[in-house]
């Protein structure tokens, strides 16, 4: 138990405060029990420590944080240390990877239940289903869900730049003069491919010359240990998961024939279908559908992208095509917090309002003329003009 103790201490004293995600904002820490959810690597630790760390004193005995992935909980139950960490004044728990621990819902259902004077933040994987949990916390707990790095943020990192956050309507409208104040400031392009290629991640600024790699074992750990924990992918069936990954990555944006595709790949409809919703779901895929409402695990989507950017250039051995990168980085930005669907008239339509055409500095208005509420968005521009807005603009929605 001491450990325990000696090793939350350890973690808080050694977090960097030097830049804090914009998610923290948004959070309501007030409330007694919060789910942090996320894709591994996008610093969700990170930032409950960050929180800790800048908001509590963790000197007091009353702050605790645990990993349920430590060798500790193999021997251990959460609710005991919970017990004897209330008896003692504890107030506020943070417990990180809760997806590793077995039946974690229903302990945290139970320890939110039996002490009522305890305040409980957990984290866990983009997979985790706080809903359809056997112990259903969706009526006890407010979820949250954090994704990698926006550009905003990136240059927050790089330049210690602090930009605002903007929404679609303000960059819809006035596009131009936010433009203009952001150029004022910094060449927003002169970065814009580095963030691209190895942006996304936070660890980023720990391992520049082995980003790749590390992104690589992000994804391997995603397929060979989330899938089969939180999904029951039978790990003989890891490969064909991998298999069907490199395929999306080597033509993406993708246009699934499931016909053709399972047959390439030996696995039937109904297996394949289901596979690219897990991916969709582990934040490895973003799978676009004509008509977004009421999707199901066995419908199929219309146009499949790889999750971002830096997921392009890991995968391809050559360099990633121009058009692909730039529809990626505006399905990502965007899924935050608005809904993507793809549409016959232009490359997407966003919250079935606004109609956008993807491409470079001379992309025109061809595609979407008589069509209203659309933008062309363009690759290469600082300023944009009219319905034309920067493509690196919307790297601010968050």
């Amino acid at each position: 138990m001491e450990k325990v103790f000696e090793k939350s201490r350890r973690k808080i004293f050694e977090t960097n405060l030097k830049f804090v995600r914009g998610i923290k904002d948004e959070i309501n820490w007030k409330s007694r029990l919060i789910g942090i959810r996320g894709a591994r690597g996008v610093g969700k630790t990170t930032l409950m420590l960050q929180y800790i760390k800048q908001f509590l004193s963790a000197d007091t005995g009353t702050i605790l944080y645990v990993s349920l992935d430590d060798i500790w909980f193999s021997e251990n139950k959460l609710s005991d240390l919970v017990d004897t960490f209330v008896k003692q004044g504890g107030m506020q728990i943070f417990i990180d990877e809760v997806h590793k621990y077995p039946l974690w819902a229903q302990e945290i259902k139970n320890i939110y239940d039996d002490y009522s004077e305890l305040k409980i933040v957990f984290t866990g994987s983009s997979m985790l289903e706080i809903l359809n949990a056997r112990a259903d916390l969706s009526r006890r707990a407010i979820s949250y869900y954090m994704q990698g790095l926006s550009y905003r943020e990136y240059l927050g990192i790089k330049l210690r730049i602090q930009f605002r956050k903007l929404t679609l309507d303000e960059i819809i409208n006035n596009h131009l003069q936010i433009s203009e104040e952001i150029v004022s400031q910094i060449k927003p392009l002169q970065y814009f491919s580095s963030y691209l290629k190895t942006g996304y991640y936070p660890f980023f600024k720990e391992t520049d010359d082995l980003y790749v790699n590390r992104l690589e074992e992000v994804v391997n750990m995603i397929i060979e240990i989330e899938l089969p924990l939180l999904r029951s992918v039978d790990v003989a069936y890891i490969t064909k998961i991998k298999q069907l990954l490199y395929i999306i990555s080597q033509s993406a944006p993708f246009i699934p024939n499931v016909s053709k595709l399972s047959e390439r790949i030996g696995i039937n409809r109904q297996t394949l279908l289901s596979y690219l919703y897990y991916m969709n779901e582990a934040c490895l895929i973003n799978s676009i559908y004509k008509n977004a409402t009421g999707l199901n695990i066995l419908q199929k989507p219309d146009k499949v992208f790889l999750e971002n950017t830096n997921l392009m250039y890991a995968f391809k051995e050559d360099k990633a095509e121009t058009g692909n990168l730039r529809e990626t980085f505006f399905v990502n930005q965007l899924k935050n917090s608005h809904k993507i669907e793809y549409t016959s008239q232009g490359d997407f339509i966003i919250d079935k309002k606004y109609t956008f055409e993807i491409g470079g500095k001379n992309k025109t208005n061809k595609q979407i003329k008589n069509i209203t509420n659309a933008c062309i968005v363009s690759d290469d521009i600082e300023l944009g003009y009219q319905n034309k807005i920067p493509l690196w603009l919307f790297g601010f929605l968050y």
